[in-house]
């Protein structure tokens, strides 16, 4: 009852890549910088385990930023002539690479990592990929013409890598979506059906995270203009309870997201986010329990895990360790009052 676990991304040590930052600079190159990928990715996993964290991941130590992290080993992009393009609706500009011809898999993509956290950990082991749409979001268009035609070839490729995670020995695929929550119409004509594609024949627990976003000025300027209720889960989650996902990852902790939306995630397992990325106050095993008691009005306890709100990239070393023993302690709290 009440797993714990993280969202995806950790801060990385400052020896590895600039800290407190996304998209930061690597430290070194070449043999060196897969050697420090390699310690960080193992250090990643014995602070978690030392956090008191239940089902652990990578860290993703080693991508620059979770979806470009993946595309790296795509064929069909061009890094080399990055174009500025806007996110999420607009919510920002990035520099993006593009698409300029078939995508097609260069080879594996994450199985280094993968299998090195496999081989240190004997706790339940998550990966995470990017979604379909959120790749299409992320990326500029210079060949398909059709984001749902590119959306779905991307879908496939995610699905290849996937199901070799799987073989590596991951326990749980997880699928990360920020595009659901700006993009639902389009979630629920084709995002979906992209997902499960992505998703297709594996037997290992599948998830999708859904939430507002790193811990950053735009995405923090953005929900300062979502009004006293973000009630975007609510026109996606209905679908997503039809779905083929076994999982859903949202945003609880410090968001004003109705907890009677989770209700609409019937036969789903939640994972519930009990900690805030957007801020840098730790919190206390009670306000971690306070989330569990408001959550579990509307998700059954056996159904219910505790998570992040979000990525922790940007954040703080220190303090995204500190955020994740909280949510350890308030897990155990949350055992203790719900056994």
């Amino acid at each position: 009852m009440f797993e714990t676990t993280i969202a995806g991304s950790l801060p990385k040590p400052g020896w590895l890549a600039e800290p407190n930052k996304l998209w930061a600079p690597w430290r070194a190159e070449g043999a060196e910088l897969e050697d420090a990928k390699r310690d960080a990715t193992i250090l990643a996993l014995k602070e978690q385990e030392d956090a008191g964290i239940d089902i652990v991941g990578d860290g993703e130590q080693s991508r620059q930023h979770f979806v470009h992290g993946f595309l790296e080993r795509v064929e069909g992009i061009d890094f080399a002539h990055k174009v500025e393009m806007g996110i999420r609706a607009d919510r920002y500009k990035a520099m993006v690479p593009q698409v300029i011809g078939p995508v097609r898999l260069k080879g594996r993509v994450h199985q280094t990592e993968a299998r090195i956290a496999r081989a240190h950990t004997r706790r339940k082991l998550k990966f995470t990929l990017p979604g379909p749409m959120t790749i299409s979001d992320t990326i500029a268009d210079r060949h398909y013409g059709d984001k749902v035609k590119m959306a779905m070839a991307f879908a496939e490729l995610l699905n290849a890598e996937a199901l070799a995670l799987e073989k590596d020995g991951v326990d749980v695929v997880q699928f990360d979506e920020p595009a659901f929550n700006v993009f639902m119409r389009e979630v629920k004509e084709w995002g979906i059906t992209a997902l499960e594609r992505a998703a297709q024949g594996l037997s290992c627990t599948t998830a999708v995270h859904i939430c507002y976003g790193y811990g950053i000025k735009a995405n923090v300027d953005w929900k300062a203009t979502l009004g006293q209720e973000w009630r975007q889960y609510e026109e996606i989650f209905p679908a997503l309870a039809k779905s083929k996902i076994q999982q859903v990852s949202v945003e609880c902790r410090n968001s004003r997201v109705p907890a009677s939306l989770l209700g609409l995630l019937q036969g789903k397992d939640v994972l519930v986010g009990a900690i805030d990325v957007a801020g840098d106050t730790v919190e206390t095993p009670e306000e971690v329990a306070a989330v569990v008691e408001e959550a579990i009005k509307y998700v059954p306890r056996e159904r219910m895990l505790l998570c992040t709100n979000c990525g922790m990239a940007p954040m703080r070393r220190d303090i995204a360790y500190a955020k994740l023993a909280a949510l350890a302690k308030g897990a155990e709290l949350a055992r203790a009052r719900y056994a």
